[in-house]
């Protein structure tokens, strides 16, 4: 289903935002397993400045190869970008390169990394003089300011304003966005949304010998800040950019990142003014003092069901709200597993067809068909509540996914009647 993508090395279940910088760095995919554990395999259990416990065993070279066997090199400056914001003044906006910006989308990722060591940083969500809410991600304010106004946000009619302002002290552009409110969705959504952070390949450039959009290329840090539905038009249409070739089929394809946002956005939950922090990072109460403050440990609410399922399904016990969870989710890996089905059929029927001589252009059309359908399911992949956070748009996806690829199996199975 991902052959071809470094996402097929290592994709491992998320910790918590204090580790996620060092988990960035360690995981097979992003660095050619450069980076280890100074101690071994329990740094699980440590915390603190990330080059407290993670070593790099490359000193004497910062060029981003594999020096493991099976680990890629996909880490890059802009996905570093959502995993810690230590660089924030020696960036400017966009990761645009500028004269007294140290970092930019295309500086060395290796020099990067070994000069950050904080992941999600307090200040990513409030301003560090008044504690007010804030964005400071680029591509987020990029979105909310590009003038065809295309996003969720632009559509939501109750949406929270944002105050854009410009600093450019240091003699180069960067913006933060403050916001008169909390609003979970915008500050989570920093980061906890579906962003294209990598090179690749523009889809009417017909040579796919290598990406042809590199990180000089803006397109590389960019959010689209739609739902599933949106995104096949979006890339494909609109900016011309698909995330890499597949392997077996030769086609171009996207890869979702963590898409929370925009699955939640106009859900029955959301529609009924519940924002991300209700459930993740909740009121609680500290047993010694009696203190009720708000838990910054991002987790599921699973662990806290008291705080916060039951704060509005009163009639439920934990048990009960804990199966209304796990049946949606379960419903969904079903889904997720029929479509997934579908989509192995039709890279099959691909590779045949391509074998059998079938006509290049029914193969395109076959292979435009599996773009459709890939989309309208990987985001659920990628998107971490298992469709909980919006099942129904889960449900609509995944079975739209399927009648895709059945459409391009036919299209393909046609074209072989015909040849024969």
């Amino acid at each position: 289903l991902m052959m071809g993508h470094g996402f097929t090395k290592e994709h491992a279940l998320t910790r918590s935002h204090v580790d996620m910088l060092t988990d960035q760095f360690i995981v097979d995919r992003a660095f050619g397993g450069r980076f280890e554990p100074k101690r071994g395999w329990n740094y699980i259990f440590e915390t603190g400045k990330t080059w407290d416990t993670l070593q790099d065993r490359e000193m004497g070279t910062n060029v981003q190869k594999i020096f493991k066997p099976q680990t890629a090199t996909a880490a890059n400056p802009v996905c570093l970008q959502c995993k810690t914001q230590d660089q924030i003044l020696d960036w400017a906006y966009m990761g645009e390169p500028g004269k007294g910006a140290k970092w930019s989308r295309s500086s060395s990722v290796v020099e990067l990394a070994r000069s950050v060591q904080h992941g999600l940083n307090c200040f990513t969500c409030h301003d560090p003089h008044a504690a007010k809410p804030r964005i400071v991600r680029d591509a987020l304010i990029d979105a909310l300011t590009r003038k065809d106004g295309d996003t969720l946000w632009h559509n939501d009619p109750k949406r929270t304003k944002v105050q854009v302002i410009e600093m450019g002290a240091r003699g180069y552009t960067r913006k933060i966005a403050i916001l008169p409110e909390y609003d979970s969705r915008l500050l989570c959504g920093q980061c906890h949304v579906e962003y294209n952070c990598n090179p690749g390949y523009d889809p009417k450039n017909q040579d796919l010998s290598k990406p042809t959009v590199t990180m000089q290329d803006a397109r590389t840090n960019h959010f689209p800040f739609k739902d599933v539905f949106g995104l096949y038009d979006h890339y494909k249409n609109k900016i011309s950019f698909l995330d890499w070739k597949h392997t077996l089929t030769g086609g171009l394809l996207w890869k979702a990142q963590h898409p929370e946002t925009e699955a939640y956005y106009n859900s029955k939950h959301a529609k009924a003014s519940v924002q991300c922090d209700d459930c993740h990072t909740p009121k609680v109460k500290d047993k010694k003092t009696g203190k009720v403050y708000t838990s910054h440990f991002a987790v599921t609410p699973k662990a806290v069901l008291k705080e916060t399922c039951l704060k509005c399904h009163k009639t439920w016990t934990e048990e009960e709200a804990r199966y209304s969870i796990d049946s949606v989710k379960a419903y969904t890996r079903g889904r997720l597993r029929k479509a997934e089905f579908w989509l192995s059929s039709l890279i099959d029927a691909i590779v045949e067809a391509k074998k059998a001589g079938v006509d290049a252009a029914a193969i395109a059309e076959a292979q435009e068909q599996h773009l459709k359908a890939h989309i309208l399911w990987e985001f659920w992949t990628a998107e971490n509540s298992d469709g909980f956070h919006n099942p129904e748009m889960a449900r609509e996806s995944l079975t739209r996914s399927v009648d895709e690829s059945q459409k391009g199996i036919g299209i393909l199975q046609k074209a072989m009647t015909a040849k024969k």
